[in-house]
């Protein structure tokens, strides 16, 4: 069977909405423009929630937009730099997919098309709404023949005009969106709330999904990271600095902070960051299985046990320096070891700084440093006709660990192999 995407355009392809942008750009120097904002993020919120027609939402957002052709060239540069981040770093997959990916919006192809076509994505499949322009370049009004301008416009579409043979899954974060699984006309609905979460809509999705790295992935389609860092429970105990949660949340983690390590979170946690005077004990350190580094916000020794930690393969990273003191460093080599694999200035493993490997899957392998590991993963890969792009090994007295980068073609038995490898501590796909 066929498989098509219907995307989203404002909020899910880019985090903002586009009309709010434009009104900002458009009435900067207008008197009344707080009031005016608020009545379009109004409008918007009303129809995005169900609350309001489509169609009155959107006419009562343009008449109050005062916005010409100059302003949406503004517009459209601003919304370059507004797309979605696991929208942006996904771009081989709409390249590869570009007969299958449909953007459908209720909002203009005028600032849509600039924004979406340099990410592969054919004009063709682009369905939207169009501005109706005045001899002087002002927007009066738009097309109201296009069933995007009504209510129910995308069901309309996908009913009249569109003929897609085969599984079809919508991504938005709309009630708009919503009404296409409603119809019964596509397979499933994905809430997007990577920029926006609309509680009336992700009630009734079939899933949840805050980044597209996480369609991808649940759907088994191809990816520019293996795991999507929404499913990686990152844990912030204590005072954490404020600049370092921003970091984290920026890109991409789950954040959970709390005032002390809770039970609860002990076995699924993956990134423990701990404000200057936390601890954790040498007991819940051993039961702690998914976890894969600790950032600390101060010295850590006394407060951490470095060995427990090297045998279960977790890297620490700290500040020498107070908490008060260079307050998201921490927080970003713990992020860069989740990103890139790279252990600079960690605590208790072997300093690596690694590049990053376009067209590449890299594999993270830690082991106890004993004669003969990397003899049996190099026999892995040669079974297996693996092509190595690039590897990297350092070691401590007791660790080793193996970076490789390896062609993105290949036996999926490769990776039970080697986690099976003697001696191994912990093994993953980075990307």
């Amino acid at each position: 069977m066929n498989q098509y995407f219907i995307i989203d355009f404002d909020s899910t392809f880019t985090q903002v909405e586009a009309l709010d942008e434009l009104a900002r750009i458009s009435l900067k120097n207008h008197p009344d423009r707080e009031d005016i904002y608020k009545k379009i993020e109004d409008l918007t919120n009303q129809a995005m929630e169900g609350k309001l027609s489509f169609s009155q939402s959107l006419e009562g957002r343009v008449k109050l937009l005062q916005a010409n052709k100059n302003h949406l060239k503004e517009l459209v540069k601003h919304l370059k730099t507004k797309v979605s981040s696991s929208f942006s770093r996904n771009k081989k997959f709409f390249k590869e997919h570009s007969d299958e990916v449909l953007i459908v919006s209720g909002g203009f192809k005028e600032f849509i098309t600039p924004v979406v076509t340099p990410y592969g994505i054919k004009k063709e499949n682009i369905y939207a709404n169009t501005f109706v322009f005045d001899e002087k370049g002002q927007i009066i009004g738009y097309d109201r023949s296009n069933p995007l301008s009504e209510e129910g416009g995308k069901v309309k579409l996908l009913q009249n005009n569109l003929k897609l043979e085969g599984d079809i899954y919508g991504i938005g974060d709309g009630y708009s969106d919503f009404q296409l699984k409603e119809s019964g006309l596509i397979k499933k609905f994905f809430a997007y709330t990577e920029n926006i979460e609309r509680k009336t809509v992700a009630e009734r999705a079939d899933h949840v999904t805050p980044s597209f790295d996480e369609f991808l992935y649940i759907n088994q389609l191809p990816r520019a990271i293996s795991y999507p860092k929404n499913r990686i429970l990152c844990l912030l105990v204590g005072d954490v600095p404020q600049k370092a949660i921003d970091f984290l949340k920026a890109d991409g983690f789950s954040i959970r902070h709390k005032e002390t390590f809770e039970e609860k979170y002990v076995k699924d946690v993956g990134m423990l960051l701990l404000a200057d005077g936390e601890s954790v004990s040498d007991e819940t350190l051993s039961r702690a299985e998914k976890l894969k580094t600790i950032g600390y916000f101060g010295k850590a020794e006394g407060k951490i046990n470095y060995d427990i930690c090297a045998e279960k393969g977790i890297v620490v990273f700290e500040s020498a320096k107070s908490a008060g003191e260079n307050k998201k460093i921490v927080a970003k080599r713990v992020a860069d070891f989740v990103n890139t694999g790279t252990t600079y200035k960690s605590s208790n493993f072997p300093n690596l700084q690694l590049p990053k490997m376009d067209g590449a899957h890299r594999l993270i392998h830690i082991h106890k440093n004993v004669p003969g590991v990397m003899s049996e993963i190099t026999k892995v890969f040669a079974k297996h006709h693996i092509n190595i792009v690039s590897q990297f090994l350092m070691t401590t007295s007791r660790i080793g660990y193996v970076i490789t980068d390896i062609n993105t073609q290949y036996d999926k038995s490769v990776i039970k192999e080697l986690k099976a490898v003697e001696n191994t501590i912990k093994f993953r796909i980075l990307y």
